[in-house]
């Protein structure tokens, strides 16, 4: 049986998490915030501290962290595909984006 390996969710408008651990991919990570309940398995390998879809982000959606606007998706975003500065555009200090 595989390792299971537990994520921080902190807020219910979250469609990310962060891991807490070194991730191999294809591990199940599970994450829970009140009745919300995720065991998602990962499609990369993720490293401490970084952040993983918990659903499908579409290109251009807003990405949610600490129930704050962290960011919009520059393309698509598999459930369970690592989060960070590949597929994530910030949105703070732009002045031709509102970080809302």
């Amino acid at each position: 049986m595989s390792q299971k390996f537990s994520a921080v969710l902190m807020n219910e408008k979250d469609n990310v998490a962060t891991v807490l651990a070194n991730v191999d991919r294809h591990s199940l990570v599970s994450a829970v915030f009140g009745n919300k309940e995720y065991e998602i398995e990962l499609l990369q390998p993720i490293p401490f501290g970084h952040k993983f879809a918990l659903n499908l982000i579409t290109k251009g959606e807003k990405i949610f962290k600490y129930g704050e606007v962290i960011g919009i998706a520059s393309c698509e975003i598999a459930k369970g595909e690592h989060v960070h500065v590949h597929n994530l555009e910030g949105t703070r200090g732009r002045g031709d984006i509102s970080a809302e």
